[in-house]
């Protein structure tokens, strides 16, 4: 989920000690390699899929029954806190907004609609100052958190939410991408993005996937990989946790706020 092209190398690091401890564990037909060749949905239905990383929001909506929880990881960037993370909500460097309430009628920009990080916490956080279920003129897609924080940085929206672990990795590998915005606040916190294996498959391959990801970061090679990527290791938590999700979503809702408008 956070695959830049800088950090692709660490992400194989990492790859490479799980798939070892999956072998050692009796796994057969473990990947030698990440498959980058496909869109998420067809990975994510795909019933041999053996791991991946998907948006809380998808695992407990679009794809629950489909994908099941495996860890969370544990990332270090600001606005992460052990499993949970948040969103910068990002305006321009040259915005007068001070406050969320001054954004009443402004232009927001989000990667997907699904999204948990770039929708979901947004729309809980501006939900108490929603007036007949509308805070924003307009909401726009943008297709992904790097061309928000473009659309923002160029005056083609007011507002952008992007979740911090990509904030992090924007300022460190591509600092001029931020160049023109400024951090307004974060966002509540919930759950990380999840490791997540195919529903239906054997029942113990999800001990095996655990146990593979929690040993690969005994690894001081793997440390220093996860290092590049803001991950320390992972957590093993139970899906209820993720009803966090659904809960930002339910806030919103009682307000009278149920889309991000």
């Amino acid at each position: 989920m956070y695959d830049f092209e800088e950090v692709r190398g660490a992400h194989e690091i990492l790859w490479s000690s799980v798939a070892r401890k999956l072998q050692t564990a009796g796994l057969e037909g473990v990947p030698a390699a990440l498959d980058r060749s496909r869109g998420v949905h067809e990975l994510w239905t795909d019933p041999g899929l053996l791991l991946s990383q998907c948006c809380g929001a998808d695992l407990v909506g679009r794809y629950a029954g489909t994908l099941a929880l495996v860890a969370t990881p544990l990332y270090s960037a600001p606005g992460c806190d052990g499993c949970l993370y948040s969103s910068v909500v990002l305006v321009a460097e040259d915005s007068r907004v001070t406050e969320l309430s001054d954004l009443r009628g402004a232009v927001c920009v989000v990667n997907y609609p699904e999204s948990h990080s770039g929708v979901n916490a947004l729309r809980a956080l501006v939900a108490p100052l929603s007036r007949r279920g509308r805070f924003f003129s307009r909401v726009v897609t943008s297709g992904s958190h790097p061309a928000s924080v473009t659309a923002v940085a160029r005056g083609e929206a007011d507002v952008a939410a992007i979740d911090c672990v990509t904030y992090a990795l924007l300022q460190r590998y591509h600092p001029s991408l931020l160049e023109e915005t400024r951090r307004l606040c974060y966002s509540a916190r919930a759950p990380g993005i999840p490791f997540v294996t195919r529903t239906g498959s054997d029942p113990n391959r999800i001990g095996q996937l655990q146990n593979a990801l929690l040993d690969a970061f005994e690894e001081p090679e793997v440390r220093a990989a996860g290092a590049a990527v803001f991950i320390d290791g992972v957590e093993i938590l139970p899906l209820s946790a993720y009803d966090r999700i659904i809960e930002f979503q339910r806030l919103a809702a009682a307000q009278g706020y149920p889309e991000l408008r």
